[in-house]
């Protein structure tokens, strides 16, 4: 099942397939977010709409594949903002149902492609290259992101979730800490010459 997997990731046509599939998510992701931008200042705006901007790294990555060229701080910025946006939107859906007390298609959508958010990230693990460097912009990035979205309370609307944003805001955190570790021990670092 592995070398399947590893030979679809290497396959010009399916890596096209996902490409186009992922830039037609973050289009629609970044429309799921225009009630929240139209009320947020625009300094703001690159720290909103988490999900759709991680599938963005994703489809520069797929572009730099397909024309055999690598960028380590895409990879790295793909690789751990599809894992942590991917799994924190599926707890909040797991969540928001428990608070509905009923489970909602659009929920069940959400949760399924946020899965494969995060999954995707593993499967370009063959892919992915970085330099030092790239692991501590990307460190940077994710957590300045975290202040942006609970401290400035720019963070994904969950509607009645928001009263649990503090715990949201932690597990935010833990979940950027996850992710760097997982970047730090899984992704090939390149040594500085």
């Amino acid at each position: 099942m592995t070398q399947l997997l590893y030979q679809l990731m290497y396959n010009r046509i399916f890596l096209i397939i996902l490409l186009i599939s992922n830039f037609l998510g973050t289009i629609y992701g970044y429309y799921w977010y225009h009630g929240q931008l139209s009320v947020t200042k625009w300094y703001f705006y690159p720290f909103v709409p988490d999900s759709p901007t991680a599938t963005l790294f994703l489809c520069i990555v797929i572009v730099s594949i397909l024309f055999n060229k690598k960028y380590g701080l895409i990879d790295a910025l793909a690789f751990t903002t599809l894992i942590k946006y991917g799994v924190w939107a599926v707890i909040m859906n797991f969540l928001f149902f428990f608070e509905l007390n009923m489970i909602t298609p659009v929920g069940l959508m959400l949760i399924m492609s946020h899965s494969i958010m995060a999954l995707q990230a593993f499967l370009f693990l063959p892919h992915l290259e970085i330099k030092p460097w790239h692991f501590y912009v990307t460190a940077l990035w994710l957590f300045h992101n975290d202040v942006i979205d609970y401290v400035y309370m720019q963070y994904p609307k969950y509607g009645s979730l928001d009263r649990f944003s503090d715990h949201i805001g932690y597990l935010s955190f833990w979940l950027t800490v996850i992710v760097l570790v997982l970047l730090k021990t899984l992704v090939p670092t390149k040594r500085l010459n």
